[in-house]
């Protein structure tokens, strides 16, 4: 179906973080917008009042009458979707043209500069960065993100641009649909394991994704990779780290909550870069995002605008409260090596304090893969306290369950097993120096209610 035939599009998963930015998309384009999801949440409230239509049980009765003319009604669908759901179901048996949400992602990059970043972790941080520094230079950019960007509220954005800047992501090889002009790929440690099977095919399917980068374009990637690459003609190659490769920092500066570096670029120097989120793995993300903006034309003064300027993404090292006595944050963080990076940061950051972390696994196979690098990472904490495992769309597996990493906690670390229904009430109950919420489950929806008990104490 052409953009110009679309006159409605229904979402199915609407609630999910990168569909809602499309959907943000076409309401923007003036289309009767609805959709089912199986829960209401403050991002669904947010689309009501933006004009979506969504409902919260799988009822056919319940999709808008616009949604329902195959000539002209577009499907999208998350694959966290089960194949016997009724309205996907109703969808496909009517003749509706049905796509993933990489799909439609794939056509935009093929009307625009694909600006595609793409890594087990880091993405959403560095593809926002990128996203703010070029909305904010002489370039201007359209964006779908994988979080919500603090400085716009939103995980999207719309202008005239040519340049749009997408987070791909390889969950059941959606990226595999872009066709990126440039791309950045942060890390590619084996995640995924429930839909690749082996780490070979997860590098694999990386490799598939960097021949889709267009020539003329280019790939910038995190040095020491294991992935191989495999670029067309004319696609130029570059490498960055936090000190080494093409793209590197120098001169780095932390202290007095600050953070400063020179950004070293073969496209010329940047003396001075200030972070306006000066958490330690930002220092990396940023050097990726400026690589990105820089290679598209976004001057000195317009990268170190855009990175003093950048003020974070919900859930991504996400301060509630920052005082002298008590430090409590938010942390998207979910797989063994962000589980890593953000204690590490913790660690640098809060050095002769006590850090508490609440960790809610994420899936029963992610957890049964990598039981014992969720304990060693959480071991670099003071105190851990492990939820039950949010499911997501799995089924319990026999012998999975928090357990597993609780027993290979390392000794001296303070541990306990609670239920994610008794966070506030744990929180009312003790005293912390420094507290963070780790996972990519529903205990962040607790966070307001954490803030509140913290704030009163």
């Amino acid at each position: 179906m052409e953009l110009k035939d679309i006159k409605a599009v229904y979402f199915i998963g609407a609630g999910g973080i990168g569909m809602s930015a499309i959907a943000r998309y076409f309401i923007s384009k003036g289309m009767v917008v609805g959709g089912y999801d199986k829960t209401a949440s403050t991002l669904t409230r947010q689309l009501e009042k933006e004009g979506m239509l969504i409902h919260y049980e799988e009822n056919i009765d319940e999709i808008p009458h616009a949604c329902k003319k195959p000539q002209s009604c577009l499907v999208v669908y998350t694959p966290a979707i089960p194949d016997d759901h009724k309205e996907l179901l109703y969808f496909r048996r009517n003749g509706f043209e049905i796509e993933k949400r990489a799909q439609v992602l794939g056509t935009l990059t093929r009307s625009h500069k694909g600006l595609c970043f793409a890594g087990t972790h880091g993405k959403t941080t560095t593809s926002t960065m990128c996203a703010h520094i070029m909305h904010q230079s002489h370039l201007d950019c359209n964006a779908f993100l994988g979080g919500i960007s603090k400085n716009y509220g939103t995980n999207y954005i719309l202008s005239d641009s040519d340049y749009v800047v997408i987070e791909a992501d390889e969950f059941d090889r959606s990226f595999h649909w872009l066709r990126p002009w440039m791309s950045v790929v942060t890390a590619t440690d084996p995640d995924h394991l429930d839909i690749y099977g082996t780490k070979e095919a997860y590098l694999e399917s990386f490799r598939h994704y960097t021949g889709l980068i267009q020539p003329g374009g280019a790939l910038i990637v995190h040095k020491g990779l294991e992935m191989k690459e495999s670029l067309q003609e004319g696609v130029k190659r570059y490498d960055y780290a936090l000190d080494e490769g093409d793209f590197h920092a120098e001169n780095i500066r932390i202290g007095n909550g600050e953070i400063t570096f020179d950004f070293i670029s073969p496209a010329g120097n940047v003396k001075d870069i200030s972070l306006g989120q000066p958490v330690p793995i930002n220092i990396e993300n940023s050097i990726a995002a400026m690589a990105m903006a820089q290679l598209n034309g976004c001057t000195a003064d317009e990268l170190r605008y855009g990175m003093k300027t950048y003020g974070g993404v919900d859930r991504r090292f996400d301060y509630k409260i920052r005082t002298d006595k008590l430090v409590f944050l938010s942390d998207y963080a979910h797989h063994p090596k962000e589980i890593y990076q953000s204690a590490k940061s913790m660690r640098e950051l809060y050095r002769d304090r006590k850090i508490t972390a609440i960790f809610q696994p994420h899936l029963y196979t992610r957890t049964r893969d990598f039981y014992k690098e969720f304990a060693e990472a959480l071991s670099l904490l003071d105190e851990v306290v492990l939820t039950e495992i949010y499911p997501a769309r799995e089924q319990p597996i026999p012998g999975v369950g928090p357990q597993l990493i609780y027993d290979n906690l390392k000794p001296g670390v303070e541990k306990q097993m609670i239920l994610s229904a008794d966070v506030p009430a744990f929180v009312k109950s003790h005293n912390f120096d420094v507290l963070i919420l780790l996972g990519a489950g529903d205990l962040d929806n607790q966070v307001p209610q954490i803030t509140k008990i913290l704030q009163n104490k």
